[in-house]
């Protein structure tokens, strides 16, 4: 797969990993979010910013749409991502658009007559994660688990947690190379992260981690001790 260019709208923590893992692997990258807040440019060096609103036809124009191989829909709002996915295919023809799921009820929407050649739900990859990774059967080269060698960890908000009532930045900003935050259950059931949602005592925030920061990760979510 050779170098692509792709346009990613929707600056939050989902957005921005994609962001960092496509422009890693080499590809050309541009964010689009009217958000001030979510513009990180110091951040992500590598990619390129468009502060403007995804839902706009001028702001797409803007960005020369037509010009991208790829275009991910990863906001935190539904209908964001199904009018930006509708806009990307129908009148700047873009061969492959990709949108996220925030709301699983909303899930039936998510197809070709909005545009969406590929629907993502967090929810649904965590529990996919869970139930069918390959564990065995390293020679099947092209059907490799989404994060091999990651495992899940999960951790419920303590009253001393220094991170319950703040905002999920602050925890996402704390976490050790080789952990993201994929999701958090409170009463309205599973979320995907949103860094300017308050987090609160209750609340089980989902990890995606690597074997070898489990034990900084526990280290960071555990009690405080005494001497602390």
């Amino acid at each position: 797969m050779g170098e692509m260019r792709i346009a990613i709208a929707g600056a939050g923590s989902v957005g921005r990993s994609i962001a960092t893992e496509l422009a890693g692997s080499g590809h050309d990258v541009l964010l689009i979010d009217r958000d001030t807040r979510a513009i990180g440019v110091d951040d992500l060096p590598q990619v390129e910013w468009l502060l403007a609103d995804a839902c706009e036809l001028t702001t797409l124009e803007d960005a020369r749409l037509d010009d991208f191989d790829v275009v991910i829909a990863a906001s935190s709002d539904d209908k964001v991502n199904l009018v930006v996915s509708l806009l990307a295919k129908n009148e700047f023809g873009v061969d492959r658009v990709i949108a996220r799921i925030n709301d699983p009820d909303n899930e039936w929407l998510f197809n070709e007559s909005w545009g969406v050649d590929l629907a993502v739900s967090p929810p649904r990859l965590i529990a996919d994660l869970v139930e069918g990774a390959p564990e065995e059967d390293p020679d099947q080269e092209g059907s490799l688990p989404p994060l091999p060698g990651a495992e899940i960890a999960e951790s419920v908000l303590h009253a001393e947690s220094p991170f319950a009532g703040g905002p999920e930045s602050a925890l996402t900003e704390a976490l050790p190379e080789g952990v993201a935050l994929v999701a958090v259950v409170g009463p309205g059931g599973v979320r995907p992260p949103d860094p300017g949602r308050a987090l609160s005592v209750g609340n089980t925030v989902v990890f995606l981690a690597e074997p070898e920061a489990l034990s900084t990760l526990e280290a960071l979510m555990a009690p405080p001790d005494e001497d602390l």
